[in-house]
This record gives C-alpha cells, sequence and structure tokens, in this order.
C-alpha cells in the first residue's frame, strides 16, 4: 500500500465512524414518542411504528446519514484490510458517540 491508499483508507475510516457514531444519539432523540403507539395486532403496531418513524424528519435525516457511512465503509473494505478496519471504524464510532451524545 502507498501513501495515498492508506490516506484514503484512514479518511474512509473516520468518515464511516462520523457517520455511525455522531447519528446515533440523533436517531435516538427521533424515536422518542413511538412508545405512545399502541395497536391491537403486532401487524397494526408494527405498521404504525413504521409511519411513525419514516414521517419523522428528525429520524429519517440522521438514519439517511448513518446508513450512507455503511456505503463509504463498503467502499473503504475494498482497499483495506478488515482486521485493520473494523476495530478502528467501531473505535471511532464510539468517541464520536459519546461527542454526539453531549450535544
Amino acid at each position: 500500500m502507498d501513501f495515498s491508499e492508506i490516506l484514503q483508507s484512514g479518511i474512509g475510516f473516520i468518515l464511516t465512524a462520523l457517520c455511525w457514531g455522531f447519528t446515533n444519539p440523533f436517531i435516538k432523540r427521533g424515536s422518542v414518542g413511538i412508545e405512545r403507539i399502541k395497536k391491537g395486532n403486532w401487524l397494526m403496531q408494527t405498521l404504525a411504528e413504521t409511519w411513525f418513524l419514516f414521517t419523522n424528519w428528525r429520524y429519517v435525516v440522521p438514519l439517511a446519514i448513518n446508513l450512507s457511512g455503511s456505503a463509504v465503509y463498503y467502499y473503504t473494505l475494498s482497499a483495506a484490510d478488515i482486521t485493520v478496519a473494523v476495530p478502528i471504524t467501531n473505535s471511532l464510532a464510539l468517541v464520536f458517540t459519546i461527542l454526539g451524545g453531549l450535544l
């Protein structure tokens, strides 16, 4: 691996961790109120909860950013060693989750 590949992998790790970690607290905040939904059977409950979440921009926007982090992660894995990528990305995601939770 030359320097540009290492740099590209490092940027990919950081960007993935930012997308995953920083959005976790906002996804949690966006889902507040879902526990108040009560329907008669499991199918109606599932549909009502799904409607609640996907019509709530406070949930959808962080979720979309979080999922885009997965696309960056898979792209980064094409050039990086998985034994290096997983611990670095997950460790950084934890750090960014803590930082995002402080906001």
